[in-house]
């Protein structure tokens, strides 16, 4: 059997190829494989300490463009101030195998939607963003991901690429920070999320490099769908294992949910890639690019 420092070491370094690439999601490849073996109380303070660091480097490196995107990022760190509060509380009181339940079934719809494609614009920011970032924060506190949906929130508000990746490593870097407090106050950072941190760390120093240098040999989009797959197949995976750990139902009927979410992903990734070979072999009929200014509401 793998040993848990071999394990998170792999995990890490493979979600951190992926965050390089992307600009999120560690804590969505990392959390669903890491729940296997470890609780939600050990494993999150160690990936709130890595993560404080990962999303301040990226705040750093984007500082220029913070007082631009700052408007659109406002509103939804208003709402995680008081989520972040509420989230850490609940992952102090609750049982582990309910964060566990929380985690997957909060986690596999918001990546299938990403796989969709929907986009929906928002017209209200102020308004949508802070009960968002209540959300965002209780999710994230509880669970230490919330790279999808911010990813869907700032997709959905039309922004540029660059202005995309500011947006979210600026609003990753203030809750974590948050979060990080929060588990202080609380006293859930202890030795052992020291101990797991030096698991996870150097597959962090590693993977970023390489997954930034990556992406520049592959088509952004493919690689970003290809991740989403994989993570739906592992939160499936979870989901299916945590049901057939508390009822008792006949064998293998609880690995359903994986069966639908394989399915289901499938009929995506189809569909995705028709649509791209569709608009390859048809350029004029492809969508104009999306705007890069947003008005400020």
């Amino acid at each position: 059997m793998i040993g848990l420092p071999l394990l998170l070491g792999l995990v890490s370094l493979a979600a951190a190829l992926i965050t390089g690439a992307l600009g999120y999601g560690y804590s969505s490849i990392t959390v669903p494989i890491a729940l296997l073996a470890i609780s939600s109380k050990r494993l999150n303070p160690a990936l709130v300490i890595v993560e404080t660091m990962v999303n301040g480097y990226a705040a750093i490196m984007y500082r220029r463009s913070i007082r631009a995107i700052w408007p659109h990022v406002a509103p939804v760190v208003i709402g995680v101030i008081p989520g972040v509060v509420a989230g850490a509380l609940l992952l102090a009181s609750l049982p582990v195998g309910t964060i566990k339940l929380v985690c997957y079934s909060a986690l596999l719809p918001l990546i299938l939607i990403q796989a969709a494609g929907l986009r929906i614009a928002i017209r209200h920011t102020r308004a949508v963003g802070v009960p968002f970032g209540v959300a965002v924060g209780v999710l994230y506190s509880m669970t230490t991901i919330s790279g999808p949906p911010l990813a869907l929130f700032f997709n959905n508000q039309g922004l540029a690429k660059e202005d995309f990746k500011v947006a979210l490593a600026l609003t990753r870097t203030i809750e974590s920070v948050l979060t990080l407090a929060a588990y202080a106050w609380l006293g859930l950072l202890t030795w052992d999320a020291a101990e797991l941190t030096g698991y996870l760390v150097p597959g962090v120093l590693i993977g970023m490099p390489l997954g930034h240098a990556l992406i520049r040999r592959f088509a952004p989009e493919i690689f970003r769908r290809v991740c989403m797959s994989f993570d739906a197949w592992l939160v499936g995976f979870g989901l299916s294992r945590l049901v057939d750990d508390a009822i008792a139902l006949p064998p293998g009927v609880s690995y359903v949910v994986l069966a639908v979410t394989i399915v289901v992903d499938a009929m995506l990734l189809r569909s995705f890639f028709r649509q791209r070979a569709a608009a390859s072999s048809n350029p004029s009929r492809t969508r104009p690019a999306v705007s890069t200014s947003i008005q400020r509401r």
